[in-house]
């Protein structure tokens, strides 16, 4: 199994390696898609990451690619986190938070968006929803942050390894 996630590891990296643009536009980029990951707001990840890197001037395809941190396996860990760091902030119980079915949320989220019927949502939706997009600040700042430095510092010494051969 670990060589899977090496393999995993080197296509991705490769793959932000070959991206055009400064270390800094292509770090932003990368940052933004990883950091809007965390937001409760499931289908407009890709939107939400390219709009931001746009804002920030940074690399909007790498902005597409940071939102893979988003994922089947890392999705559920990220939902029950923020759910619960946004209960702990507004000072909820913590009761439940375990029981929530994010799938169906999620579903009925978008149905009530589409149907334009906000009754279910204000009822069923919102109480779980307001805690997960308070409790979502903190985690989309330090990974942001976090993200930025880490392809940031990748870049840098790859582009001074290429000089260095160069000259």
């Amino acid at each position: 199994m670990s060589d899977y996630w090496n393999r995993q590891k080197r296509y991705w990296l490769a793959k932000v390696k070959r991206l055009k643009g400064t270390p800094n536009s292509v770090a932003t980029g990368i940052a933004c898609g990883v950091a809007v990951s965390f937001t409760p707001f499931v289908g407009a990840h890709f939107i939400l990451a390219m709009s931001s890197a746009w804002i920030l001037r940074g690399n909007v395809i790498a902005a597409a690619l940071g939102t893979a941190f988003g994922n089947p396996w890392t999705f559920p860990f990220i939902w029950i986190s923020v759910l619960y760091t946004g209960r702990k902030i507004l000072g909820m119980g913590y009761d439940g938070i375990t029981d929530v079915n994010f799938v169906t949320l999620f579903s009925d989220a978008f149905k009530a968006l589409i149907n334009l019927d906000f009754t279910a949502f204000w009822s069923d939706i919102w109480p779980i929803l307001y805690p997960m997009i308070v409790g979502c600040v903190p985690y989309v700042l330090v990974s942001w942050w976090l993200s930025y430095i880490v392809i940031k510092n990748i870049l840098e010494k790859r582009r001074k390894k290429i000089m260095k051969s160069e000259a």
